[in-house]
């Protein structure tokens, strides 16, 4: 009786292998996604220039912007946060200029965390 309720590594494997699958894709997902406290949050900086690349996805919305002859990734808010609080995908297109205020990540000056975007003349605020 006991011996049949041992799990056997003929039962156990299709156990491992479905957590396998399901666990796997999280874990990318928590690789890609670095804390807000990589960034330098004591340097409020200020950077205005033209859009060169955009985005308007999950989990965050970015824009390649070329200031001051250096190209900088700014990492934006969600996609939802920025439609809801007025920053359409059309204000941050390529070709559009923007002033972005936002923390340098510590181990990268060339991205930046946004807190507030002004593009169209609106500003708004990313956090």
């Amino acid at each position: 009786m006991i011996s049949s309720m041992i799990c056997t590594p003929k039962r156990f494997a299709p156990h491992v292998t479905l957590l396998g699958f399901l666990v796997l894709p999280l874990g990318s997902a928590v690789f890609a996604h670095h804390g807000w406290s990589s960034y330098d949050q004591s340097h409020l900086l200020t950077h205005t220039g033209v859009v060169k690349t955009s985005s308007y996805e999950q989990p965050h919305g970015f824009v390649v912007l070329e200031s001051q002859g250096r190209s900088l990734k700014v990492i934006l808010a969600p996609p939802f946060r920025m439609e809801s609080r007025g920053l359409s995908k059309e204000a941050i297109a390529p070709g559009r200029e923007v002033t972005i205020q936002g923390y340098a990540l510590r181990s990268s000056a060339d991205e930046l965390r946004a807190e507030r975007i002004t593009a169209g003349g609106k500003t708004v605020e990313l956090r």
